[in-house]
């Protein structure tokens, strides 16, 4: 069993519902869907080219999934989880856009959040006790050969290479498409998540997913909002 924190809206939330419709699979019920109808694209393309962010579900990483360390349990993890939520300001972003992440298309800000990233931050130091180190195998995944040597160390130290200056907050959409195929894309998820862009974006909650199996489909083994408090500033 892996598990990782996710930023996500609640499931019942409308950007949740169309990012599942997209992708194909609502994480939260761990249930197929239906691809979105009357866009340009036909269903078997949308298939083909979300198949990497249907397994893990509609999400921004904070802390990469990791297995449990040795002495810890489920049970410890789930309620120093609560406890974080419990004492952590919801805050928002100011606007969102989909960005093109060399050829991977995400929701991301349109500009830096100091606000966002420092709480990403948190996240990761708050359930690092939590991890157990990689394997050799772990590692190797992360082919450390193409990493800086800030992202190297990171992977080292914190399990993931992608955390402090080196994070950058993506919700996934798809895999990464052919250069000559990504103008379509990015018109019509620019069309299919409108409603959600260019206006203030609320960061209100935190998920634990779980792994069961290596390989299988990541799921929402818990929910919980932020508390609500003064927005944090992201000036």
């Amino acid at each position: 069993m892996r598990y990782a924190i996710y930023f996500a809206p609640a499931q019942d939330d409308p950007l949740s519902r169309q990012a599942a419709s997209w992708l194909g699979r609502d994480a939260f019920a761990d249930a197929a869907l239906s691809h979105p109808g009357g866009t340009s694209l036909p269903a078997d393309t949308i298939n083909a080219i979300t198949s990497s962010p249907r397994r893990y579900g509609f999400h921004a990483t904070l802390k990469a999934p990791f297995r449990l360390a040795e002495g810890q349990t489920e049970a410890e993890f789930v309620a120093a989880f609560d406890q974080f939520v419990a004492s952590s300001e919801a805050f928002t972003v100011p606007e969102m856009v989909v960005g093109n992440l060399s050829g991977f298309f995400a929701i991301v800000p349109r500009e830096p959040s100091p606000a966002l990233n420092a709480f990403a931050g948190e996240v990761v130091t708050a359930f690092e006790k939590f991890r157990a180190p990689l394997t050799t195998e772990d590692i190797a995944r992360r082919n450390p050969e193409h990493l800086s040597p800030a992202e190297a160390a990171n992977l080292h130290d914190w399990g993931y290479p992608y955390v402090f200056e080196s994070f950058r907050f993506h919700m996934t959409l798809t895999n990464r498409i052919a250069r000559e195929d990504q103008p379509a894309i990015a018109t019509e998820l620019e069309r299919l998540f409108a409603p959600f862009l260019s206006r203030p974006f609320p960061i209100d909650g935190l998920a634990i997913f779980a792994e069961p199996e290596p390989g299988a489909p990541f799921t929402v083994l818990h929910y919980a909002r932020l508390s609500i408090a003064q927005d944090r500033k992201t000036a």
